[in-house]
């Protein structure tokens, strides 16, 4: 099951009205860009980073440079490997893209609790697992309408959201609306359980005001999910008509193991500080009094 990259032709010839030689213009700009990994930033990369900002060239530079930076400092991005932390992770929880689209065309990646021991949830862990699959799913498919993420909140317990690392989730969504080479367009969450509240409440300091605005939240026997997303694309234990969670994990595990030298490869995508010709990018640079603001958190 190892992918191939979307041929340049196909991805020329979408509606996106993205030319050729914009792409060149943005090549040349990144190749005077001294600390970045010219070498291994495809033209895919740039196809992806262009669409995502609207084909806005200047706003391109900018997020390029974010995308980058943040793969080499984010803790999710490191050590990005098909070892027993992400196959446990694959094991608590069903991350996958979806064929089926919302009735604006939007490709939906799909959550869902596996495991409800909240003992076995290792939040960075699955974060990373989302990342590496909207990658090899961008390898393969290129640039799309938009995202919409789903998350399944069944047997999603007061545990598992206690088990949360507040610093990655700072990253994540950090990454999600600044850096991520995809028009982001919906958070919906399902099957949404009574202190959903308690959730919101962790998360809401990370969003911005366009992201607060997409997030949609389903109770538990809602289906008014139905009228922007088609329930029978869902896994049919879960009350759709696709195939089973359990068949829908493996052929997503299997996939990451297909494709390990996809990762090799991504893992060079990484920036050298020491040649940036302003001052050296740390975390710190993405979210400064850190420390500070997550020892407020606690204390509220």
């Amino acid at each position: 099951m190892t992918v191939s990259q979307i041929a340049m032709e196909i991805e020329y010839n979408k509606e996106t009205n993205i030319k050729p030689e914009v792409i060149l213009r943005l090549r040349e700009w990144l190749q005077k860009q001294a600390h970045m990994p010219h070498d291994h930033i495809t033209e895919l990369d740039i196809i992806l980073a262009y669409h995502c900002c609207d084909c806005d060239a200047e706003i391109t530079k900018r997020v390029i440079d974010l995308n980058f930076t943040a793969r080499t400092l984010f803790s999710f991005y490191q050590n990005r490997e098909i070892n027993y932390s992400l196959e446990t992770a694959l094991h608590t929880w069903l991350v996958t893209p979806l064929d089926a689209a919302t009735n604006k065309g939007y490709r939906p990646i799909y959550c869902q609790l596996l495991d409800a021991n909240p003992d076995k949830f290792v939040y960075g862990d699955v974060v990373k697992a989302f990342g590496m699959i909207l990658d090899l799913f961008q390898y393969e498919e290129g640039t799309i309408p938009g995202l919409v993420v789903i998350l399944n909140m069944d047997k999603v317990s007061l545990g598992h959201i206690s088990r949360i690392d507040l610093k990655v989730a700072q990253e994540f969504f950090y990454f999600l609306q600044e850096a991520m080479f995809v028009r982001l367009k919906g958070f919906y969450f399902i099957n949404a359980p009574t202190y959903m509240d308690r959730l919101l409440s962790m998360i809401k300091p990370f969003l911005n005001k366009d992201t607060l605005d997409m997030v949609k939240v389903y109770p538990v026997g809602s289906n008014a999910v139905d009228e922007i997303f088609p329930i029978a694309a869902l896994p049919k234990d879960c009350g759709g008509e696709n195939k089973d969670s359990i068949t829908l994990r493996d052929e997503i595990l299997t996939k990451l193991k297909a494709n390990k030298d996809f990762f090799e490869m991504e893992s060079k995508k990484r920036v050298d500080e020491t040649k940036r010709t302003e001052r050296p990018k740390t975390i710190s640079s993405f979210f400064p009094n850190m420390e500070e603001a997550f020892k407020k958190l606690e204390i509220d």
